[in-house]
């Protein structure tokens, strides 16, 4: 972290999604299945999703978590917000919200990054990640699946999982270390 201890402005990352908040809601909070628009993850959780809840975004064969936080708000379907750690990143966590808005044709969806520290790993890679995010997330609600090119970057993805850092093994981030977070 910067010497200043700052923060990143807060992002906000926005998409029109065609389809009704409850479908778009539900596919969001998805878990113990592949979620392509979190790059691929299952989320896992103690049991389901609710405030104060460790959660983890893990590899499909649970070998690996690449991100680790606690559930901050849980408010159907409207709000869904958790702190957010990257595993192979020596960072303090910060904080994402999904915002979900019922409007005319659809969902407004928003993914709001806040208390972010600045010139960070944590900063790249949140500010590479919510484009992808929201609009791989329309792919899915709207389509049911993300797009080609998408399916080829997750699977090689997939391909490159033994090169995953040790300090990111699922051992080392049990739901019990979360929870100190």
């Amino acid at each position: 972290m910067s010497e200043s201890n700052a923060f990143s402005e807060k992002a906000i990352y926005e998409v029109f999604i065609e389809a009704p908040i409850e479908k778009v809601w539900g596919e969001l909070v998805k878990t113990d299945e592949v979620l392509p628009f979190f790059f691929g993850s299952v989320c896992k959780t103690t049991g389901e999703l609710k405030v104060g809840v460790p959660m983890a975004m893990e590899t499909t064969n649970g070998k690996y978590r690449s991100v680790v936080g606690k559930v901050l708000e849980f408010d159907p379907p409207n709000r869904y917000s958790h702190t957010f750690k990257f595993t192979g990143h020596d960072d303090p966590p910060c904080v994402v919200t999904y915002d979900l808005t019922a409007v005319e044709g659809g969902t407004k969806f928003s993914l709001v990054t806040t208390n972010v520290p600045a010139g960070t790993k944590t900063e790249s890679g949140m500010a590479q990640g919510g484009k992808f995010i929201i609009e791989t997330f329309k792919q899915v609600v709207e389509q049911g699946r993300p797009s080609f090119g998408t399916r080829l970057m997750l699977s090689l993805m997939g391909l490159a999982q033994p090169l995953t850092p040790k300090k990111c093994r699922s051992e080392n981030w049990t739901f019990e270390q979360i929870e100190k977070l």
